[in-house]
C-alpha cells in the first residue's frame, strides 16, 4: 500500500477521530503529506520520537497504541502480565494522553499499569520500575528536542533501557502489528475497576528522594557554605521544578533562585524554541536572574530532568562560563572519586562508565584514583546494562558513569542519566570549593593543570525525509570506502568500525575486534592523544561528529579542537 493510499484510508476510516481526520483533509502540500505516510515512525531500539501530529510518520494516540501493542505481545510473551509496566511523562504536549493510551492499551492484554499521576523526571520511572518490580517501564517524553516532538520510551525490569536481546525481540513484535485490528484498547473506568490501571502515590516520590540524598558525601558542609552559595535554577518549563527544589532545599540549601518566567510545566515552552541545556538561547533568562542575584550557580535541566546545564561565575572577571557535559561531568568524578577515597568510602573494585564519545579526562582522573575505567556506546541505556552485569558478575562497583550530551548517574539507584542527582552533586562539589574560596570555575582549572588540557565538540548535519536519510548513509559508506589517513593535522593511528566489529591498525594493517556490540559508528584515534567520532543520530534525522583533543594550554586545546573540527567537516562536504 502506498503513502497516498495510507493517507486515504487515515482521512476516511472512523476508527480515526473527527480531529484527525479533519487534520489530514485540510493538507495541500503533497510533500507533507507524503512525510506524513511514507513510513511508520520507527520504533527504533530505545522506542518512538517524532514530530506530534496526524499520520503513520508522526507521534499521535495511534502509533502509540501500535507501538504499545507491540510492546505488550513481547510482555506477554515473557509472562510479565502480573509484573505490570510503570509510566512517566513529561512536560510536552500530548504527555498525559499518550501515557494514559498507553496504559490502557497494556491493561486490554491483561498487563497491570502503574502510572504517575503528573509529570515525573526520567530517571525517578527508572527507580520507579525497579521499586514496583515491574516487567517494564514507559516514559513519554522527547528529551531536549523542540517542541514540535514528543517521544515514547521502553526501559526493562533492571530499569535501565531496553538493549539486546529485548530491544531487537520489541522491535519484531511491533513490527508484526500491521492492522489496527490488532490494536487493544479498553475504557479507563473498566480498567481501573479490575485492578489494572493504578496511580502511583506520593510514597515513590519520598524513596526517590532518600536515595538522592545518600549519595551525599559531606551533607556537613552544606550549611556553612549554604549562607553564601546563590544558586539560580531553570527548570525549562519541564519535569525538574519540584524534585530538584525539593532536594536542594533537604540538603540546607537556602539561596535558590528559580526563573519564574520558566518555572511552570508548559509544553508550548513559550520561552524557549528549543528546550536544550546545551542551547545558548535557553540560558537567557537565567543568566538575566543570576546577573542581578550575583549568583554563583547558574543550572538548567531538560524537559524530562535527565540532562544538566551549567554555567559558573569567575570571581575574578565576573563573567559566566558554560561548562559542557563533559566538563560538568568531570568535576562531579574529581569530587566522588577524591572525596571517597579521602574518607575510606569507597567501594572495592570501583568502576567509572563512560560512552566512546565523551572526554578522555575520564581516563586521567580514573588512573589517578584507582578506579577502572569502562567504555561503552553512545547512549546511557548501555551503562545501565553495564551497571546490571557488574551486580550478575559479582565483579567491580559502579561509582559514576557520564556521557558528553549532559547527562550522568552517581549512585546505581537508577539505570539512567539523573539531572536531579548531579544538580545534587554539582551544588555540594560547589559548596565544598566555597569553603575553601574557590569557585568550579577555579576548581575546573586545578583540573587542567594536573590532568592536561582536554577539550571536546560537536557538529551535527540535519538532513531530513527520505533523501536526507540517503544522504547520511551515503557519508557513512564514503567514510568506510575511503578511509582517511590524517585529519586536522592528526595522523590517524586506527579506525574502529563498530558496525563491522574491526579495529584497523592504520601502520601495520592488522585488524581487532571492536569489542562492543555492532552500532553505525566509526571512531578514529589520532596522534597527540585526539580522537574522533562520526555517527547518524538515533532519535533525530542528523548525523554527528565529535571531536576531542589534548591540549598544553586551554587556546592551544581551543585551536586544536578547530582545526580537527573543520578538516573533517569540509571533508565530508565535497
Amino acid at each position: 500500500m502506498d503513502y497516498r493510499e495510507v493517507y486515504r484510508q487515515w482521512c476516511e476510516d472512523p476508527y480515526f477521530d473527527a480531529e484527525t481526520r479533519a487534520e489530514l483533509s485540510a493538507l495541500t502540500d503533497e510533500k507533507e503529506i507524503e512525510d506524513r505516510f511514507y513510513r511508520q515512525l520507527e520504533f527504533g531500539t530505545g522506542g518512538l520520537r517524532g514530530v506530534i501530529g496526524a499520520g503513520t510518520n508522526r507521534m499521535n494516540i495511534y502509533t502509540v497504541r501500535q507501538a504499545t501493542q507491540g510492546l505488550a505481545n513481547y510482555i506477554v510473551s515473557q509472562n510479565g502480565q502480573e509484573k505490570g509496566v510503570a509510566i512517566a511523562y513529561d512536560s510536552r504536549r500530548m504527555s498525559p494522553e499518550f501515557a494514559e493510551e498507553a496504559a490502557l492499551c497494556l491493561n486490554a492484554n491483561g498487563i497491570k499499569a502503574w502510572v504517575f499521576p503528573s509529570l515525573r523526571p526520567t530517571p525517578e520511572l527508572s527507580f520507579a520500575v525497579r521499586q514496583l518490580g515491574c516487567t517494564a517501564g514507559i516514559v513519554i517524553t522527547a528529551s531536549h528536542n523542540p517542541r514540535e516532538y514528543n517521544g515514547y520510551k521502553v526501559y526493562w525490569e533492571d530499569g535501565a533501557q531496553i538493549t539486546p536481546p529485548h530491544d531487537k525481540n520489541i522491535l519484531v513484535q511491533v513490527a508484526e502489528v500491521t492492522e489496527l485490528s490488532q490494536v487493544k484498547s479498553m475504557k479507563k473506568q473498566e480498567a481501573e475497576a479490575q485492578g489494572l490501571y493504578r496511580m502511583i502515590g506520593p510514597e515513590m516520590d519520598d524513596a526517590y528522594m532518600e536515595e538522592l540524598k545518600k549519595q551525599s558525601i559531606h551533607p556537613e558542609l552544606i550549611p556553612q557554605a549554604a549562607k553564601e552559595l546563590k544558586i539560580v535554577y531553570t527548570p525549562l518549563h519541564g519535569a525538574g521544578n519540584l524534585p530538584v527544589r525539593r532536594v536542594l532545599k533537604e540538603l540546607g540549601f537556602t539561596q535558590v533562585y528559580v526563573v519564574k518566567e520558566q518555572e511552570l510545566p508548559d509544553g508550548n515552552f513559550p520561552t524557549v524554541s528549543y528546550p536544550n541545556p546545551e542551547s545558548e538561547e535557553a540560558w537567557e533568562l537565567a543568566l538575566k536572574l543570576a546577573g542581578e542575584a550575583e549568583a554563583d550557580l547558574v543550572l538548567a535541566t531538560d524537559p524530562d530532568a535527565d540532562r544538566l546545564g551549567v554555567y559558573c561565575r569567575d570571581q575574578t572577571s565576573g563573567e559566566y562560563i558554560s561548562f559542557t557535559g563533559n566538563m560538568s561531568g568531570m568535576l562531579i568524578a574529581e569530587y566522588i572519586l577524591r572525596e571517597r577515597t579521602a574518607d575510606g568510602t569507597m567501594p572495592e573494585n570501583p568502576a567509572l562508565v563512560e560512552t566512546i564519545v565523551t572526554t578522555d579526562m575520564a581516563k586521567a582522573v580514573a588512573g589517578a584514583y584507582g578506579v577502572k575505567l569502562f567504555e561503552v556506546l553512545t547512549g546511557f541505556k548501555y551503562i545501565g546494562e553495564l551497571i546490571k552485569r557488574f551486580e550478575e558478575q559479582n565483579s567491580c562497583q559502579y561509582v559514576f558513569g557520564l556521557e558528553e550530551s549532559y547527562g550522568c548517574l552517581a549512585g546505581a539507584y537508577a539505570r539512567d542519566k539523573d539531572a536531579c542527582v548531579a544538580v545534587m552533586m554539582l551544588c555540594e562539589a560547589a559548596a565544598y570549593y566555597k569553603t575553601q574560596g574557590k569557585t568550579l570555575w577555579d576548581a575546573m582549572v586545578e583540573m587542567y593543570e594536573k590532568y592536561g588540557y582536554y577539550k571536546e565538540g560537536l557538529a551535527t548535519m540535519t538532513l531530513k525525509g527520505i533523501d536526507g536519510a540517503a544522504k547520511i548513509q551515503e557519508i557513512m559508506d564514503c567514510m568506510r570506502r575511503e578511509p582517511k589517513l590524517s585529519l586536522g593535522g592528526f595522523e590517524v593511528l586506527a579506525v574502529r568500525d563498530y558496525q563491522a566489529d574491526t579495529r584497523k591498525d592504520m601502520k601495520s594493517g592488522e585488524v581487532t575486534a571492536a569489542g562492543l556490540p555492532r552500532s553505525n559508528v566509526l571512531y578514529y584515534e589520532l596522534s597527540e592523544n585526539a580522537w574522533c567520532c562520526v555517527r547518524p543520530s538515533g532519535t533525530e534525522p542528523k548525523i554527528k561528529f565529535y571531536f576531542g583533543v589534548k591540549g598544553t594550554s586551554l587556546a592551544d586545546a581551543e585551536q586544536k579542537l578547530e582545526r580537527l573540527k573543520a578538516d573533517l567537516l569540509n571533508q565530508e562536504s565535497r
